[in-house]
C-alpha cells in the first residue's frame, strides 16, 4: 500500500524520534559506573560494546532518515541517489529511508 508523501514524512519523523530516545537511553546506560568485581567488569565491558554497536546502528539510521526527509522536502524522494531510477514501491514501504534501488544496494554491498 503506497502512502502519501505527508504520511511517509510523518512516519520518518516518528522513527527519528524513537531512535533519538533509544540513543539517549543507551548513553545513560553507559554512564553507569563499573562494578568493583573484575568478573562483573568484564561482563559490563561486553555490555558496553553491545551498547556501542546498537548506538552506532541507531545513529546511522538517524542519518539515513534525515537524508530521506531532505530528499522528500526537495522533491527527490523515491529516486535512487546512485542511478536516478525510481525505487520500487515495495522497497520504499519496507525501508522508507532507503537511498538506493535494490540493484544499487546490492552493488554497494548494503
Amino acid at each position: 500500500m503506497m502512502h502519501s508523501l505527508s504520511e511517509i514524512r510523518a512516519g520518518l519523523v516518528v522513527r527519528l524520534d524513537q531512535l533519538a530516545a533509544e540513543v539517549e537511553r543507551l548513553e545513560s546506560e553507559q554512564r553507569v559506573p563499573l562494578d568493583d568485581d573484575s568478573a562483573e567488569q568484564a561482563i559490563e565491558r561486553e555490555d558496553d560494546e553491545t551498547i556501542d554497536a546498537r548506538q552506532s546502528a541507531a545513529t546511522e539510521q538517524m542519518k539515513a532518515i534525515r537524508l530521506a526527509i531532505a530528499r522528500l522536502d526537495a522533491g527527490h524522494y523515491g529516486l535512487c541517489t546512485a542511478c536516478g531510477i525510481p525505487i520500487d514501491a515495495a522497497r520504499l514501504e519496507a525501508v522508507p529511508h532507503t537511498a538506493h534501488c535494490i540493484d544499487c544496494e546490492r552493488e554497494f554491498g548494503g
